[in-house]
């Protein structure tokens, strides 16, 4: 047995890569002390849409390696301390963002001693510019109308392929476009000096956009540029002809708030999922089935996306419980149910939802038709009560399903209703059904949906991908990636959420700031007994 009086401590994070361990980052060497706080930082890339697991072991030196630098110490001729794991999510998610974690042994016992791990954002990575453009005298593509214009502002590197970056909305029918303000984050430029193309394009909803003029500049050009008041030329996509001028009415740099921002006032995301029990997905019985639940063990696509979905939010929602639905099926052999629950509770995890998923498919008939409508009002319909008690989340619903909602009218209104609310849809589509409708719930280019009353939705809130055998784990992250953004443009929308309401979540904060969130930096301090 060994008695430690005082240690040389060091800390050595580690994050999981393929099931390994691979160091991220180690601290300075803290003599003789058994609270060391350590001050040396390890930066890590945050993603939201993965969740990232983190190692920290802490090693005590010994007398005679004091002196080599610590990049050259081996941990085999050190003392192991201990060690504590967590998640990247679970430290960001807390008020102050700081979490005191137990150390264990090697044994995986636990020890008297503890560890405070506490993450700060990257301040550069919340900088951005904050512009207004307007444009005269374009050059008109249009045949039988003037053009629809919309910027695209793309990175320049030493690729054929420039990086877009972000774009405006479309104006329609216009020569003379004036788009809302847009922001660009410092991730997104780098320097002030890396080299920017500014494209003005003509939309077309096939996607075959034609470019009206570019411009090749920076953004301490365009900062240049909006102090002059003066207009700089586009140029044809050769650059020999003149097609229009582009000014800037609007160049402001500011702090923007984050997600995490959001998340560490005490926002929630919560879970829902609705699940397809339509005859499109074949017989559950046989192992050609979307739905085939395989006695191996091995996943379906339906429970592949609601793992991959579920163990992401549920890491933000502080343990919040799943909703799950279901729609398509007929219940006892004769009732046809649009939307209904899989069961009469929510549920406290992904275990449970693949329970309540495999007993609900031994209790229907598959049936039809796909019907989005209902399952989407459903959801409205819970967070509308959410938002109404004071509570502060932000719910996903997950639409998985095999084939093309018919109800093409119903969708789009209650889409529309929806995007008031703190919700988004994120659709899965299985199997290979023509897809083609989803494209237009996702709307993009700045359009919106518009519902059949005529009210414009107030943000887009849909995505949709499809999902195979290989590669689905890319794909939801995909779709998971976009939606810090969609909470940050909730909560920055006055027409959405208002002052009042922000006072009232404990929200002291801008109403009109957009971003995402960044590179954390992690502080460690730790007690040793």
């Amino acid at each position: 047995m060994r008695l430690i009086f005082t240690t040389n401590a060091i800390l050595v994070v580690y994050t999981k890569v393929n099931e390994d361990l691979e160091e991220i980052g180690r601290t300075e060497v803290i003599l003789n002390s058994l609270e060391p706080l350590w001050v040396t930082r390890t930066i890590i890339n945050y993603r939201f849409a993965v969740v990232q697991p983190l190692t920290f072991r802490i090693y005590d030196i010994a007398k005679k390696h004091l002196n080599t630098p610590v990049k050259m110490l081996c941990w085999g001729d050190q003392y192991f301390l201990g060690e504590a794991i967590c998640s990247l999510s679970e430290v960001l998610t807390r008020p102050n963002r700081s979490l005191k974690l137990n150390l264990r042994n090697d044994y995986g016992a636990p020890l008297h001693s503890t560890l405070t791990v506490h993450a700060q954002e990257n301040v550069s990575s919340r900088m951005a510019v904050e512009m207004t453009f307007h444009c005269l005298n374009l050059y008109n593509k249009g045949t039988d109308s003037k053009s629809d214009p919309f910027l695209r502002i793309s990175r320049l590197s030493e690729s054929p392929t420039a990086i877009p970056l972000c774009e405006t909305e479309v104006v329609d029918n216009s020569l003379k476009p004036v788009w809302r303000p847009m922001a660009l984050t410092s991730q997104q430029y780098g320097s002030k000096d890396t080299p920017l193309l500014v494209e003005c394009l003509d939309f077309d909803a096939n996607g075959n956009h034609r470019i009206i003029g570019t411009l090749h500049t920076t953004v301490s050009e365009l900062e240049t540029l909006y102090k002059s008041k003066a207009g700089a030329d586009l140029y044809s996509h050769k650059g020999q002809r003149k097609k229009g001028k582009l000014f800037l009415d609007n160049f402001q740099e500011k702090v923007k708030y984050t997600f995490l921002d959001y998340i560490s006032y005490g926002f929630e995301l919560k879970f829902m999922v609705a699940i397809d029990f339509t005859a499109n997905n074949g017989n559950p019985g046989s192992q050609w089935s979307w739905h085939y639940i395989d006695p191996s063990g091995s996943l379906n696509l339906y429970q592949q996306a609601i793992q991959g979905v579920g163990k992401v939010l549920r890491s933000y929602g502080n343990g919040s419980k799943i909703q799950a639905l279901g729609f398509g099926a007929s219940i006892q052999g004769h009732h046809l149910s649009r939307c209904f629950n899989l069961v009469s509770e929510e549920l406290t995890g992904v275990a449970e939802a693949f329970a309540a998923y495999e007993s609900t498919l031994k209790l229907v008939s598959l049936a039809g038709p796909t019907m989005f409508g209902p399952v989407i009002n459903k959801a409205a319909e819970i967070v509308s009560h959410s938002v109404e008690n004071g509570s502060k989340t932000y719910s996903v619903l997950l639409i998985i399903t095999a084939g093309e909602f018919t109800d093409k009218q119903e969708t789009v209104d209650s889409t529309v209703r929806a995007s008031e609310l703190p919700l988004s849809i994120i659709i899965v589509g299985i199997g290979d059904a023509d897809f083609t409708g989803m494209k237009m719930l996702e709307a993009g280019y700045g359009k919106r949906l518009e519902s059949s009353t005529g009210h414009v939705a107030s943000r887009n809130i849909v995505q949709f991908a499809r999902m195979k055998k290989n590669g689905g784990q890319k794909v939801l992250q995909g779709l998971l990636d976009k939606l810090p953004g969609q909470l940050v443009e909730y909560i920055s929308c006055p027409r959405l959420v208002d002052c009042h309401t922000l006072d009232k979540l404990g929200l002291a904060i801008g109403k009109t700031e957009r971003c995402f969130a960044a590179n954390h930096l992690g502080v460690f301090g730790s007690k040793l007994l």
